[in-house]
């Protein structure tokens, strides 16, 4: 097998919609917007927003409504998940309201399921009033949601309006096996969160394409991987930047999730060296640096995955720091 490189695969965007301290998720919202209009110019594939709860450094809890903002607001991009929590859910709502966004952008829609929570086990008793869904059923729930979809469904009593009949991709999200396992075995796309789950990306890539059965979806596997991106002008100012992404995996460490925070000078005055070496290792595929750096750790990470796309997550305080990052990414894939 021929390795490949950056420029033969496609590279996307996902977006937690940071919220900075001191500020509201409406400028959240705002820079979104404007993320993906910048990156809809410079040649990304896709644009995914992510499920979480109860965050107070995430504004994508209501992912469905981002995802329409978005949609509207650009023009070609593709607009999707990254995923729904399906077990958080009824799956009729969740084919109504990705039945509804394909409808108003047609041929833009991604559905990227996941069967986490996305939250603390309190919030989730609050989204689910019952905790009958602990997400074992998530393969019932999937074909729930996946028979509402199907043109095939007009004559049941039940119907996703609008929903039923439309050509709208399911991936299978997954920081395990489970979803990998699933996602071969139904011949759907897979996207694996390595961008937190490092130590399980070959893993569960190897199981999903070992087991992978053809479909009418696809003919092949087809997996993508998440990886934390931070890239700048000089190797110093890209580590200066990444200290705000540590910063928030470590009040999630601590328990105590918080919004985005400025970059700081000297992470060693924070953490303490079991924190930084938990930290250090949910964050082992975060690839740091200037264009050359990042250019050579994409690359080696795209030979160690074989992906056939890699989806960047970068948590970076700065909007416009956050703009140069993956304007810096652009260049790279274009070779």
């Amino acid at each position: 097998m021929s390795q490949k490189q950056l420029s033969d695969i496609k590279m996307s965007v996902l977006d937690l919609a940071p919220v900075l301290i001191d500020r509201t998720p409406a400028e959240s919202f705002r820079n979104t917007l404007d993320l993906a209009q910048h990156v809809e110019k410079w040649g990304f594939h896709r644009y995914w927003l992510a499920e979480h709860h109860n965050m107070p450094g995430i504004a994508s809890s209501a992912t469905s409504v981002v995802i329409g903002h978005v949609a509207a607001g650009t023009s070609t991009i593709r607009v999707g998940s990254g995923g729904i929590m399906l077990p958080n859910h009824a799956p009729l709502m969740i084919a109504e309201q990705f039945g509804t966004l394909e409808s108003m952008h047609p041929g833009r829609i991604d559905l990227g399921l996941g069967r986490a929570p996305g939250t603390d086990h309190q919030t989730t008793r609050a989204l689910r009033r019952d905790m009958r869904s602990d997400g074992e059923d998530f393969p019932q729930q999937l074909d729930e949601l996946r028979s509402y979809l199907n043109p095939a469904n007009t004559g049941t009593r039940v119907r996703a309006v609008p929903g039923e009949g439309l050509d709208i991709p399911i991936w299978l999200l997954g920081s395990s096996g489970f979803s990998a396992r699933l996602a071969a075995q139904l011949g759907l796309p897979f996207a694996f969160a390595s961008h937190f789950s490092p130590a399980n990306t070959i893993p569960a890539l190897e199981l999903y394409r070992n087991h992978f059965q053809p479909s009418e979806v696809l003919d092949e596997p087809y997996a993508m991987v998440g990886a934390n991106v931070v890239a700048a002008e000089t190797e110093e100012e890209a580590s200066w930047l990444a200290t705000s992404q540590q910063q928030q995996f470590l009040e999630l460490v601590r328990g105590h999730p918080g919004p985005l925070k400025p970059p700081v000078e000297d992470m060693d005055m924070i953490w303490s060296p079991h924190e930084k070496a938990a930290i250090d290792q949910q964050l082992g595929s975060s690839i740091t640096g200037n264009a050359d750096t990042v250019k050579e750790e994409l690359q080696a990470f795209l030979d160690k995955t074989q992906a056939d796309e890699i989806i960047v997550n970068s948590q970076i305080y700065s909007h416009n720091a956050r703009l140069k990052s993956f304007e810096i990414v652009s260049k790279i894939i274009k070779g």
